[in-house]
């Protein structure tokens, strides 16, 4: 099933919009994990923290399963389809998995926050966690890059579904006898 022209544009747009809106958050995200994890200031630090939970719940989750969401739906209403090319395929699959590392990292996101409201953080406490966000906010940034640059290229290549599905039978199909006629 093909989408209308008009509502294939709003997905679109939809699409992109979540999509570029989740690269900007996870980027800010990363920018308040970093300045978390390195900063002597000790304000920053107790700041930090409480805003990432904040972006994360409030604008990243929302954003990344509006992502996810609305391209499935855009792709079976396109021409593109789900399972007909690679790069269709590889996006899903890496936001899938970017999403799921997110919703693993939220527990360790609210523990850091947590704690960093109760109490100063020095710059031993909880000095893994604070690093993995700072690597798991970087890895999804470059992992989120990867299907912006696939919508951009479209690389060709299309799955042996999407082979088949090119391959559409013309005129009446006679069924085939299993044995050949001399």
């Amino acid at each position: 099933m093909t989408m209308p022209p008009r509502l294939r544009k709003f997905m679109l747009a939809v699409h992109v919009s979540s999509s570029v809106g989740l690269l900007g958050a996870v980027a800010g995200f990363l920018a308040l994990a970093i300045a978390g994890l390195t900063s002597e200031d000790a304000g920053i630090v107790r700041a930090a923290y409480p805003a990432m939970e904040v972006t994360a719940w409030c604008v990243i989750v929302p954003l990344a399963l509006a992502a996810l969401l609305v391209g499935l739906v855009e792709s079976l209403g396109t021409r593109w389809g789900l399972f007909r090319h690679y790069w269709v395929l590889a996006k899903l699959l890496l936001t899938v998995l970017a999403v799921i590392v997110l919703l693993l990292q939220m527990q360790v996101i609210g523990l850091v926050a947590d704690a960093a409201a109760e109490t100063t953080l020095s710059r031993d406490d909880l000095r893994e966690a604070r690093m993995a966000l700072v690597a798991h906010a970087a890895g999804g940034l470059l992992v989120l890059l990867v299907p912006a640059a696939l919508s951009v290229y479209k690389p060709r290549g299309r799955t042996r579904y999407g082979r088949r599905k090119l391959v559409k039978p013309v005129g009446p199909q006679l069924p085939r006898s299993s044995t050949s006629s001399p």
